[in-house]
């Protein structure tokens, strides 16, 4: 069934919303993608906070205008039936999201992306994006560094203290054997 034009307009105002807030915008081609695997991909995105939509692309290109950012991007790389993942939280996760669901489904292909500013990535650099690790992930690092020296210091201090504890045991030890 047609969209009627008001379904149309809507379609594109909330694509312009969600254009306007992601920091990225993927786009890959899904041609022979079962629906449960569509549903279970959907699914997985929630968890990460990125929207995964299928949208026409004259929508697509129509919302792109809108913000400005088709002045930027070769619209001829928005053909054929292409899935759209945008997160407004992270700025790889939906790259990250759908390598994963790449791996285990070989039906889904990157074209490119969207960035906040409105540059396009080709798919080498989108793959590129989703090996690296998420904000959270370089945190935990951050953070694991700098402990390090702190932990490693309190390891030494107790070193110490343990082998005297170890000596005051030994001794209290052969002490007790002497007694008896």
């Amino acid at each position: 069934m047609a969209l009627t034009k008001t379904e149309k307009n809507d379609i594109v105002a909330s694509t312009v919303q969600l254009l306007s807030t992601s920091k990225l915008t993927v786009l890959a081609q899904y041609p022979g993608t079962k629906v449960n695997a569509m549903q279970s991909l959907r699914h997985s995105a929630q968890e990460s906070g990125t929207v995964v939509k299928v949208i026409k692309n004259r929508l697509v290109i129509k919302a792109l205008e809108q913000t400005g950012m088709l002045a930027t991007i070769d619209a001829s790389k928005i053909t054929g039936q292409l899935l759209y993942a945008f997160n407004a939280q992270d700025d790889v996760a939906p790259a990250q999201v759908l390598n994963a669901f790449a791996k285990s489904n070989q039906t889904l292909n990157f074209v490119g992306a969207i960035t906040a500013s409105g540059l396009f990535i080709d798919a080498n650099e989108v793959i590129a994006l989703s090996e690296l690790p998420s904000k959270d992930q370089l945190r935990a690092r951050l953070i694991g560094t700098i402990n390090a020296p702190l932990s490693g210091f309190a390891n030494v201090v107790a070193a110490n203290i343990r082998g005297i504890v170890n000596v005051l045991q030994a001794r209290s030890k052969t002490i007790e054997v002497k007694s008896n």
